[in-house]
């Protein structure tokens, strides 16, 4: 893929250490690109990891998250692939799990990760542990993923009801996240309606996004202490994402601010119409001339056939009781037809070196 300056959609993007004074371990990325020089079919990629383990762990292991599994994106053909995201996600837990071992400060560190590739106008995700996606469409405010912690599972084999997972005990109890000793698998439900069942959101990546649409990545600095309904109004409510993103992020800190918040807030323009992608035809002339070429010689061979032809009919043959002598049949001509010259291909395309990946700036407190 080709980095580019300016994203095709909307976005904002805010972090803030919250208020216990811990430092900040959420990460996040944002780069937008085309699919290479002859297709520019645009392409936005969205990335956002919350850093788990004491002291200094937990920003090492987001900061690894980050880089290493947008730089494989990056690397990439611009094509959406569920194992590009799988190898990009064991790469970046691998990486993890190896610093962890080397230094014993950071022992038993690891990361969340939530990932919003945007191809175009279609999405497709992937993500471990309990950061979150919401889509906002409307009047409606849908969270298209799935914790992977203790109190999900719970509720999922009805030990607990929603209700009560706020204030449990293992409510951060992450049962899936990157730098585990075995790499973590990604989740690709996309979950769309409520009650579609375990497998069946898998099937929605690659939803078509809507002009108005707005797209939330968040650690759960946020959902910890901002209710869903809450988040959908502040949207709805605010004349752009810049002001929608500080009002959350402040929301949060007057509730406690206990944990980082960290949000990315991405929006379909109203009047937003993804670009046709234009069918190469550069093959066009060469078929052309090829076509009128067969043409010609096919005429050319016609006529002289034709000559031959008549040549033949106005012989007049003798009898076989004549004394003459045979007549000798004039050799044919030795047609030599016109050689049409070999259609060239053109060569491949050299895309000049890309540049060095620079996430987005992380750290960044909001004022």
């Amino acid at each position: 893929m080709i980095r580019t300056q300016r994203a095709h959609l909307n976005v904002e993007a805010q972090t803030h250490a919250g208020m216990s004074g811990k430092n900040n371990e959420d990460r996040y990325a944002v780069a937008s690109f085309v699919t290479n020089a002859q297709d520019k079919t645009p392409v936005l990629f969205a990335v956002l990891a919350d850093g788990i383990g004491g002291h200094r762990g937990g920003e090492v292991a987001a900061e690894l998250a980050v880089n290493h599994i947008m730089q494989s994106i990056a690397k990439g053909d611009g094509k959406y692939s569920r194992h590009l995201i799988e190898d990009a996600v064991n790469e970046a837990s691998e990486a993890i799990a190896a610093k962890s071992s080397t230094n014993e400060e950071l022992n038993g560190m690891g990361s969340t990760c939530a990932i919003a590739w945007i191809i175009a106008d279609k999405l497709y995700t992937g993500y471990v542990g309990d950061s979150r996606m919401y889509l906002m469409r409307g009047g409606r405010i849908q969270q298209m993923t799935i914790d992977h912690t203790w109190v999900q599972e719970a509720i999922e084999k009805g030990i607990i009801t929603p209700e009560m997972a706020h204030d449990h005990p293992n409510v951060h109890v992450i049962r899936r996240y990157l730098g585990s000793p075995v790499p973590p698998d990604p989740d690709f439900r996309l979950t769309l309606f409520d009650g579609e069942g375990a497998h069946h959101p898998e099937n929605n990546q690659g939803v078509k996004l809507l002009p108005n649409d707005v797209l939330l990545l968040c650690s759960d600095g946020l959902t910890d202490l901002v209710w869903n309904d809450e988040i959908l109004e502040i949207v709805r409510s605010k004349s752009n994402l810049k002001e929608a993103s500080r009002a959350l992020v402040d929301l949060a800190n007057e509730r406690g601010g206990h944990d980082n918040i960290t949000i990315v807030l991405i929006s379909v323009p109203a009047d937003y119409k993804p670009e046709v992608k234009k069918k190469n035809t550069d093959w066009l002339p060469w078929l052309l001339g090829g076509l009128a070429g067969v043409v010609v010689l096919v005429a050319l061979a016609s006529f002289v056939t034709f000559r031959l032809l008549r040549q033949d009919v106005n012989f007049s043959p003798t009898p076989a009781v004549s004394t003459m002598p045979l007549v000798t049949a004039t050799p044919l001509p030795t047609l030599t037809p016109t050689l049409i010259p070999t259609n060239t291909i053109a060569p491949d395309v050299i895309l000049p070196p890309q540049p060095t990946l620079t996430p987005w700036p992380t750290n960044t407190i909001a004022p």
